[in-house]
Parts: structure tokens; sequence; C-alpha cells
């Protein structure tokens, strides 16, 4: 059917709907989705501004593996996917105006979901997402309370959160000094973004703090910290035993820089997500050896999926990347992760509702429906690359695990013992008690397992 003649059929049966109150949504979806041929889903991009060279390798693994789905395995059960960029610059304004852009789909193809790529972005969407049923999957940022998916029924920040990732770089601390009960009596400060993405990991580190024993530390670095002479002389004078730094753009090569000038040791700096890629460590130059860092998004081109996309795309010249050293990188990997995870919600949600373009209704179904487990993900060739993952309507993050890299002055190597897990038991309680009071303050009645199943039928 022509382009024209589709979007024609779909405006037709848009005004069928509003003048017969009792369809469904999910129908109507179903009916404008059957007329479309491919899975349409947009990217919210930031290739321009001061933080391009973080988001131009993750576009480059996001598009890589759309790319290698198409053309090897077909798309997602014989749907073919389709993208669409729209550049934010990470700014909220421009984000929000990509995600109302975008968020009405493309060529008859509904909206699966939506990635917005940046936290401050994802909070300004949250109440959007929810009234559109269009899911925002927030991988290794988002908002914390998130996870409890009765009260954020669209909102899910699936795999490693930032209190999970607080959580495993103190887990990794007890590791080196040989175990938890050895964290008593020590000091760990927190040196962090000075924003509401850097103060985050706050009320976890003090939970975790009273529960072992150490002193919890937080030092707060203004944006964009190209001068963090004064923290670094304060941790000069305190003499913490560890240092978790959580930064963003140009604040972690310079606290690196910094650290070493005064002397502290770098390999005792432990870099949270948006603090431990290639493009955070490389301009520190040689004194960036031994740094660490903790991440959901290991580095290294030997992962099964990544051999299949080199063969594939890579070696084919059909890369999205420029500069082909990104490839492996902790970003190009990021997005590729973040890709796998929402193809595999797609996939699932395909297996209810039927091998076609989906609508968000029908991809959080997915989403919470979600189970990547070890013999998947050897399938996918993506074991050791993206952890175990299960999510449900009460748990939006479903991994709550990390990788520790450490620089070598030219690559990352992984020195954890395998996914480094967080205290979930602990903290748990703590976000769902959170996510209650979010409730209460916006008058939302949480949903109980019965009743969303119920709204999916």
């Amino acid at each position: 059917m022509p382009r024209l003649s589709r979007a024609l059929r779909a405006v037709a049966i848009a005004a069928s709907l509003t003048a017969a109150p009792g369809l469904a949504p999910t129908a109507f979806a179903q009916e404008v989705g059957a007329q479309a041929t491919k899975q349409y889903i947009p990217l919210a991009t930031y290739r321009v501004g001061a933080y391009a060279s973080s988001g131009t390798p993750v576009w480059g693994g996001t598009i890589d593996y759309l790319r290698y789905l198409n053309e090897v395995e077909g798309g997602i059960n014989g749907v073919k996917l389709t993208w669409e960029e729209c550049e934010t610059e990470w700014a909220v304004e421009k984000g929000v105006e990509c995600y109302e852009r975008l968020k009405g789909g493309r060529d008859g193809s509904p909206v699966p979901l939506f990635l917005p790529h940046g936290d401050p972005i994802t909070k300004a969407l949250t109440e959007k997402s929810a009234a559109d049923k269009i899911p925002l999957l927030t991988t290794g940022y988002g908002r914390t309370e998130a996870i409890d998916g009765r009260v954020f029924p669209y909102s899910f920040t699936a795999l490693f959160s930032f209190w999970s990732e607080a959580s495993s770089a103190v887990n990794y601390i007890a590791e080196q000094v040989g175990g938890k009960d050895k964290l008593k009596g020590l000091k760990i400060a927190t040196v962090y973004h000075d924003s509401p993405y850097g103060k985050e990991t706050q009320v976890p580190l003090d939970l975790l703090a009273k529960t072992y024993g150490f002193e919890n530390i937080q030092i707060a670095v203004p944006h964009p910290g190209n001068d963090q002479s004064a923290q670094w002389a304060r941790i000069r004078q305190i003499k913490p035993d560890w240092v978790f730094l959580r930064g963003w753009g140009v604040m972690t090569p310079v606290a690196i820089k910094t650290a070493a000038k005064t002397g502290f040791p770098v390999d005792h700096i432990i870099g949270g997500i948006w603090s431990g890629s290639e493009e955070d460590v490389r301009p520190a130059g040689s004194v960036g050896k031994g740094y660490l860092a903790i991440t959901p998004f290991p580095a290294g081109a030997e992962f099964g999926i990544l051999k299949k996309i080199k063969a594939a795309i890579i070696d084919q010249g059909k890369s999205d990347l420029k500069d082909l050293k990104s490839f492996g990188s902790v970003y190009y990997n990021s997005g590729v992760i973040e890709t796998i995870i929402a193809v595999e919600a797609i996939r699932t949600a395909q297996a209810r509702f039927g091998k076609r373009p989906l609508n968000g209704e029908e991809t959080q179904w997915g989403l919470e429906h979600l189970v990547l487990d070890e013999a998947r993900l050897k399938e996918l060739g993506a074991d050791g690359l993206v952890q175990p993952l299960r999510l449900s309507i009460k748990d939006h993050e479903g991994g709550g695990a990390g990788k520790v890299l450490q620089w070598d002055g030219g690559k990352w190597n992984i020195v954890s013992n395998g996914w480094v897990k967080s205290d979930r038991e602990l903290l748990l309680p703590v976000i769902y008690e959170r996510a209650a009071a979010y409730a209460r303050e916006k008058g939302i009645t949480p949903r109980s397992e019965d009743t969303a199943e119920a709204g999916a039928k």
C-alpha cells in the first residue's frame, strides 16, 4: 500500500476510534500496526554539543546492532526495523521536543519505546510517557524509584540503577579489603557532579555507611568541573581510603589529573557508570593508568555478538562509526547492550501480541516479562556482555550488578571476579518506600500484578 494511503487509513482508524469510545487503544494499535511493515524506533541522540564525544559511539553501537538485525537476522521475527534520529544536545528542552515530535510513530508503525539518553530528560518525561503509554527504557541512569513498576508503569530503570552502582562499588571495596566486616572504620569519599544526577547516590551511601560502619564523605563539584583544586585539597586533608567518583563529561579527566597532582593513588578511585569510558580517561594522559570504574557496560570486542557485528557490519563498511577505534569501547557496547534489551522486550511482546510492529502498551508488557537468562544470552552471543536480567511489574531494574574495569594506559581490563552484585535486598525496601511516597504525592493508585495483567488483555 502506498505510504499516503497507509497514512490516510491510519487517520480514518483514529477518527473511528474517537467515534467509538468502547474500542480499546490496543485494538487501535493492532489495526494501525497491521498496515506497517517495519517497526519504528526513535533515537534521541546528541552528536552535537559538549557531550557529543560520549554520545557518538553510543549511537554507533545502537545503529550497528539494528543494521545487523535487519541484514543478518531479517529483523525481529521477520519484522524489519527502521529508525530516526532527533538531536537533543543532551538538553532537557530539546529532549522533550524530540519526544513530542516522534511519539506518534512513522509510516503506520507506532512507537514501541523511547530511549531518552539523558537523566534530566528522563525525569522530565516520566509523567508524559505514562500518559502516552510509551515506555522509557533507561539503562544505567534514570529515576531509581522507577524500579517499582507498580507506581511507574512506563519507566524502566533497567540493568543498573545509581543506587546499585553505589552499592556495587562499596561491595568491590569490601572484596579488596577482605570482606564487608573490614569496611568498618574506612573513609569512603564520594566526589560528585553537583546536580540531581550527582546527588542520586547520597541516600543509599548513607544507608550503606550506617549498615557497614564506614565514614561517608560527600564532596560536590560544581558543573562542569574544570577546576577541582579545592575539592582535591580537601581530599588530601581528609585522607580517605577510597574515592568514588561520580562525574560527567570533562569532570572525570580533570578529577583524575588533579588527584594525581595531589598524590592520591588513582588505583583507589572508582569511577561511576558515567566516569568509566575511554573518553573519560584518555584526556587524563598517563596519570590515568590504574584508574578503576564500575559499569554494566564492559568494554571489549571479543564477545560473541561483537564478532558477528564486526563481520557483517564493520568489515563491510556499513558501520555508523566514523572512528572505528570506538568499536568495542564502553560507550559503543552500551549502545549494543541497550538495544539488545529493547529488541528482546519487543520479541517477548511479539510472542503474545503477534509478529508485527508493536505499540508502547504492548512493549511495556514485553519489558515486564523480559527474561534474559544465561541460556538466552549465550544464544545471542551476549554472555559476559549483558548480565542476566529478569524484569517484572515490581522490579523494573532486574539486574543490579556491574563489572569493575581498570585502565592500563591504553585500554580497559576487567578486574572484578565477574559481576559485582549490589545489596538489593537492603536497598529495595527503601526504594519501594520512596515510590509509595511519590504515589501519595501524585495521587497515583499503585498497580497490582493482577490489575496490570488485566489491563494488558
